[in-house]
């Protein structure tokens, strides 16, 4: 009887001594190894009582309990003082990232759980607060630079085309004149200063590419606060280059000047960057990257590559480009099947239906998919990529900032601009054919995609052109009179549009990152450049003679 009302008050005092352990103070700590010691000795004892072995050892129980009594209350009044001295005092409190901090001044007790937070490096994930009439940018997020765990991983091959796109200004740098007369083209002008972000717009561009281009500049900096360097860039978000090969050469020739866009060609000097659809397309329905990605690797493991239709397909709008209406002709007829099955997207009738045909993870049911240029370079690139359908790319113009580390018969296979119907009748009979080597093309690509054009590597690559392109600068960023500061609840909560907003929540960044970004991969060897275009031109030309023997052999 004695054991059983004792267990009974040793499990209420357990849970109140618990509930007690949970405020995190040095002198809780101390006594959680002073109740650990007592309460095993306690329970030794009432176990022994239990089982009657020491019938006589309930008086000393009954001390035993009693002398925890006494050590709580010991911690209960001295907590009771700490918390008044403490409270008593008022603090002011300043947040970061969720965090409530008290100024070191006010209690070393703070100190230390200020320098256990830094020290793990774990930030409670931030939320947008977008409660009615919000328009004011939230100060509880880091904009300094942290403490960062160091990153031993090179970045992908692709990154070193960084250098390619930077050398026109190697020499001389890039003066705030050089900037100045990229204004007459761009949309907007982005100032990073002391880890903010600051906008003035200049135009309009089409649908949203300039906001959510703005809005992933900006999860940039919220990826590694306080690690991009001050610097002004001039964005123009038009489908093609505007800075023309050779215009700016000479002496005395001020230029060119550097602007960043989305794609460049071989008589332009344009700065690559990465295009807005990786933080979401919403005028047609296309997610976020990230997401996206998975779900499209989700759509690819639906349908095996042997069980998929043996054709090349296509599905886009033909009427941004002659060479797409060109393509057009290549769909089965009565007369003629280029083993090409073509679909017209039409997509103010999609939007209408809810987007309901239009889903680029259910678009992985074909053995090949098809690649062409619009009116300028495509973003549809990266996502026929990644379906382990071996891509036929129509012979490009333009290319963005990872294609160009691609090779044919390794990641793609080309095909002719000029001569499309018969180069893809040939391609799709060839992988038919040939079908481990065909499974090899497209799972080379796709892993391409997958493996090195994670959203990481994307923020990674941003944040070393910023880095680079930075270095050059020969004067001190401003930010312009007008100007607005970035953040994610003046970006984001007034969207009118429920997908814009949808999106910016979904690709915005929580938290800074724990790890430094891959290291940038030395610049291209003169040498090592020209074997590369040689070895590409080489296996393009081996396709032509491959294509140019079927034709013979099957007029």
């Amino acid at each position: 009887m004695i054991a059983a009302n004792l267990r009974h008050y040793y499990i209420l005092f357990k849970w109140i001594v618990s509930a007690l352990l949970l405020t995190e103070t040095t002198t809780s700590y101390h006594f959680h190894i002073l109740f650990s010691h007592f309460s095993n000795s306690f329970m030794h004892k009432l176990n022994s009582l239990r089982s009657k072995k020491h019938p006589l050892h309930g008086p000393s129980l009954t001390t035993l309990l009693f002398l925890l009594i006494i050590l709580t209350a010991a911690f209960i009044s001295s907590l009771w003082v700490s918390t008044l001295s403490t409270t008593n005092i008022k603090p002011t409190t300043n947040t970061i990232a969720n965090q409530t901090l008290v100024p070191p001044n006010v209690s070393s007790n703070y100190d230390k759980t200020i320098e256990t937070i830094k020290q793990s490096k774990k930030f409670q994930p931030t939320v947008l607060n977008c409660s009615s009439g919000n328009q004011t940018c939230s100060s509880n997020y880091p904009t300094t630079t942290l403490e960062t765990e160091k990153n031993s991983a090179v970045c992908p091959e692709y990154f070193r085309w960084i250098h390619e796109d930077l050398k026109p200004w190697k020499e001389k740098g890039i003066s705030r004149e050089m900037v100045e007369m990229a204004k007459k083209t761009a949309h907007f002008r982005l100032v990073v200063k002391n880890g903010k972000g600051y906008l003035e717009k200049y135009q309009e561009s089409i649908q949203t590419r300039d906001v959510f281009t703005v809005w992933g500049i900006l999860q940039l900096l919220r990826k590694y606060p306080g690690k991009v360097p001050d610097l002004e860039i001039m964005f123009d978000c038009n489908d093609k280059p505007v800075v023309p090969m050779g215009l700016y050469d000479g002496p005395n020739v001020i230029g060119p000047p550097p602007v960043f866009g989305y794609c460049v060609d071989r008589w332009s000097q344009d700065i690559v960057f990465p295009d807005w659809s990786f933080w979401g397309w919403a005028e047609i329905n296309i997610r976020p990257w990230e997401n996206l990605l998975k779900d499209i690797k989700k759509g690819n493991e639906k349908i095996k590559w042997n069980d998929r239709e043996p054709y090349a397909y296509w599905k886009g709008n033909p009427f941004t480009a002659l060479t797409r209406l060109d393509l057009l002709k290549c769909n089965a007829s009565t007369t003629h099947d280029w083993n090409v099955r073509l679909f017209s997207q039409d997509w103010i009738k999609e939007s209408e239906q809810g987007f309901n045909h239009s889903n680029l993870a259910d678009q992985c049911t074909y053995r090949y998919k098809i690649y062409i240029e619009g009116y300028g370079w495509s973003v549809s690139e990266k996502y026929i990529l990644a379906c382990d359908s071996p891509t036929l790319l129509v012979k490009p113009r333009y290319y963005d900032f990872f294609t160009r580390s691609l090779q044919p018969l390794q990641h793609y296979w080309p095909i002719k601009e000029n001569d499309k119907c018969k180069s893809i009748k040939h391609a799709v009979d060839w992988g038919n054919n040939h079908q481990q080597k065909a499974q090899e093309i497209g799972k080379a690509g796709s892993k391409f995609i997958h493996e090195e054009l994670s959203m990481d590597y994307v923020y990674d690559y941003m944040f070393h052109l910023l880095n680079e392109y930075a270095k050059l600068l020969k004067f001190e960023s401003r930010v312009p009179e007008g100007a607005v500061e970035l953040c994610p609840e003046t970006m984001a909560c007034n969207r009118s549009r429920w997908l814009e907003k949808e999106f910016m929540i979904e690709s915005m960044v929580r938290e800074p990152s724990t790890k430094d970004p891959c290291s940038l991969p030395p610049p291209f060897e003169p040498s090592s450049l020209r074997i590369f275009y040689a070895t590409k031109q080489n296996l393009i030309n081996r396709v032509e003679r491959w294509e140019n023997e079927y034709w013979k052999n099957n007029q």
